[in-house]
């Protein structure tokens, strides 16, 4: 059983686009609008298509949320079409997803040294220490 469950799957050659409504199960409060995007890309076989998050609601009292997508062929034409406040949201989105994975990034290459600096450093840091616990056990037998 997928999770994805498909309520209307239209076709609007008007508009030149595909309305899609499906209800993410066992998802309520977790699924966020691009991986929504990527799920439903990859159940229905997008590849290559613009698919645009239209709304994402949470039903009320459960675990399930209703999505709608639209899927144009062009982007030009879902530009033409659609406000582009959604655009610039996405845009957005995109944006911060893309700053955190160069932070991890950067945090990764900067963590790789100091992993290895206190790799050493227990060892010197025993040496150190040995003379004070001599001391301290010197005290402790007085």
């Amino acid at each position: 059983m997928s999770i994805i469950e498909t309520i209307t799957d239209v076709t609007n050659s008007f508009l030149s686009r595909r309305e899609l409504t499906c209800n993410f199960a066992g998802l309520g409060g977790k699924l966020k609008s691009l991986e929504a995007v990527d799920m439903v890309t990859k159940e229905f076989k997008l590849d290559g298509k613009v698919v645009i998050p239209m709304g994402l609601k949470t039903q009320v009292g459960k675990s399930l949320i209703t999505g709608t997508f639209y899927v144009y062929d062009d982007e030009v034409l879902a530009k033409k079409h659609i406000n582009p406040t959604i655009f610039s949201r996405l845009e957005r989105t995109k944006a911060k997803i893309a700053e955190a994975d160069a932070a991890a990034k950067e945090a990764e290459v900067a963590d790789a040294p100091a992993e290895e600096a206190k790799k050493d450093a227990p060892a010197e840091e025993a040496k150190k220490d040995a003379p004070a616990e001599e001391a301290k056990k010197e005290e402790k037998s007085k």
